[in-house]
């Protein structure tokens, strides 16, 4: 029996040194948020890998939101404020999250409720949920897509979950790339060339 490979500590390249597909995607910005309550998780590294497979690179921005601390509960907080509004701007956001009760973390909603309703993210972004099992498959669709619509982000595709322990394996978001990689390229590409 042949071992998966595995994806490096923060969606770095696979160990068997597969490279991230080029979609011709040079100028984008590329963030990525995580609401995971521990700091340099699976959720963290399993949205790195996302944005780097969608665009070909490392995304240039990543919130971790766990190493964000009480700054988070802060309104008045510069930093964060910085944050929400370099994240956006963005041209892709991956939105991950473990799946908490069926949804996103509290951690996630106290970030994302600093976006305005409609125009707070310009670009587009993908909701990513990491769940237990497979009952969990739907949460990503039901609960984190719709926010992210409401504060203004255009949503390529369905949302995307991935089991927990399956966090690593490529073969895990194979299908949803294969689906959506073509529209975040194409309009990745397009808003280049408005650029």
């Amino acid at each position: 029996m042949s071992e998966r490979p595995v994806i490096q500590h923060l969606g770095r390249l696979p160990v068997d040194g597969t490279p991230p597909r080029d979609h011709g995607v040079v100028n984008a910005r590329v963030a990525v948020v995580v609401g995971n309550p521990r700091p340099a998780s699976r959720t963290l590294a399993a949205a790195t890998y996302l944005a780097r497979e969608l665009t070909g690179r490392d995304p240039g921005l990543t919130v971790d939101l766990a190493t964000l601390g009480a700054a988070l509960l802060d309104w008045a907080d510069p930093g964060v404020a910085a944050l929400v509004d370099e994240v956006g701007a963005a041209d892709l956001v991956v939105v991950a999250s473990p799946t908490y009760k069926g949804t996103y973390t509290g951690l996630l909603k106290l970030f994302l409720d600093r976006f305005a309703g409609g125009t707070g993210l310009r670009g587009l972004a993908v909701p990513l949920l990491l769940g237990a099992g497979p009952q969990h498959q739907l949460a990503a669709e039901l609960t984190l897509r719709p926010v992210l619509t409401e504060i203004g982000a255009t949503v390529p595709g369905r949302g995307l979950f991935v089991i927990d322990r399956h966090h690593d394996d490529p073969a895990a978001y194979a299908d949803w790339l294969a689906a959506t990689s073509p529209v975040v390229g194409a309009f990745l590409r397009t808003r280049e060339e408005v650029a």
